[in-house]
């Protein structure tokens, strides 16, 4: 019996099993590459964020989570998300982790690198859409092996969006997930975007 094989079908057993146990958006194959925000200034993107829906995220517990984003002087974004309401830890601080922004290629900013710890790889933020005062439209994705990780949210300025708003940010969303997991070159790609 070869080792190694057993080894990385119990680590994939091992992913899947936890994955299913927190509703994670697994598919097989590489990352998919979507349209993101054209001309995106991160300057604009600036302030606070309330999470008002996400694809299942076991690295995000509870609800309403809420992100603020302030640049910082040598151009990357100081990041602190919270959980809402203000959730106080054993020692008296509220239950926050600060993390580090920056845009991976001047060419394209609305592709960010966020890291939360060091030694740790960046994570993807990409913005597919935003209007800076009211809505954005965010998309993550993570290789592992032969399949990857989907992460999505939807974030507004506001704790709460108007009804025709989510609708419309509901629907923009199911559409660019679905066309992410199709068959390469079944879709017109300029469908989805910004």
């Amino acid at each position: 019996m070869n080792h190694s094989n057993f080894h990385v079908k119990v680590l994939l057993a091992l992913l899947t099993a936890a994955a299913a146990a927190h509703a994670q958006s697994f598919h097989p194959g590489r990352c998919p590459q979507p349209s993101v925000q054209e001309d995106f200034d991160v300057t604009k993107y600036m302030g606070t964020w309330y999470e008002i829906e996400k694809l299942p995220a076991v690295f995000e517990r509870g609800k309403c989570n809420q992100a603020t984003y302030s640049l910082r002087p040598d151009g990357t974004v100081k990041v602190l998300n919270f959980l809402v309401p203000f959730q106080v830890k054993s020692n008296g601080k509220r239950n926050t982790i600060q993390g580090v922004a920056k845009v991976k290629d001047s060419s394209k900013p609305a592709i960010l690198g966020v890291s939360f710890f060091k030694g740790v790889a960046d994570g993807p933020y990409w913005v597919l859409s935003t209007d800076y005062r009211s809505y954005s439209l965010v998309y993550s994705c993570t290789d592992y092996f032969l399949f990857h990780v989907d992460f999505a949210w939807i974030l507004a300025r506001t704790r709460v969006l108007t009804e025709d708003v989510m609708i419309d940010l509901e629907c923009c969303l199911t559409c660019v997930i679905c066309f992410l997991h199709q068959p390469r070159g079944t879709t017109d790609p300029s469908l989805v975007g910004s």
